[in-house]
């Protein structure tokens, strides 16, 4: 028995795909960025981080130990903060091809989020509850609060 699409049960002119409430691309440059790149970004901006730790507290990343954790975890909060709230994009972000906009009314905008908005951002990720949770368009909680997307470059 053939099934007819019943109204209602396909995608909506709403959402199509991830950003396009947005106004973003479907793919390409300016669509919103796979978790694969993301999650990539993230893992070389804590090691930047940690290896910077390393060299000012003397210890090996290997080691830990608190001096080192909190160093470690202070100097990520500053870098993720400063870089994409005033660069719009952290090292990590540049190095896979993405960038941190801001988000305004549905719209987002070409300059970068702000360093508000940056450090909104870092601190919900130090968090990382808040980055592990999102939406269709796939920003999480630290997106939405800081009102920024990440999209590919």
């Amino acid at each position: 028995m053939a099934s007819s699409a019943q109204p209602g049960t396909g995608p909506s002119e709403e959402f199509r795909f991830p950003g396009n409430r947005l106004g973003l691309a479907e793919d390409g440059p300016g669509s919103v960025a796979g978790w694969g790149r993301r999650v990539l970004a993230l893992l070389l901006d804590w090691l930047i981080a940690g290896l910077i730790a390393s060299a000012v507290t003397g210890k090996p990343m290997w080691a830990g130990g608190n001096d080192y954790n909190t160093s470690h975890l202070a100097l990520f909060f500053v870098m993720s903060a400063i870089l994409s709230g005033l660069a719009g994009g952290t090292i990590g972000h540049r190095i896979c091809g993405l960038r941190v906009v801001p988000v305004r009314d549905h719209q987002t905008i070409a300059a970068p989020p702000g360093l508000i908005a940056g450090v909104i951002r870092a601190f919900l990720i130090c968090v990382v509850l808040p980055a592990v949770v999102f939406d269709r368009d796939r920003r999480g909680l630290h997106d939405l609060a800081a009102k920024t997307v990440v999209v590919r470059r």
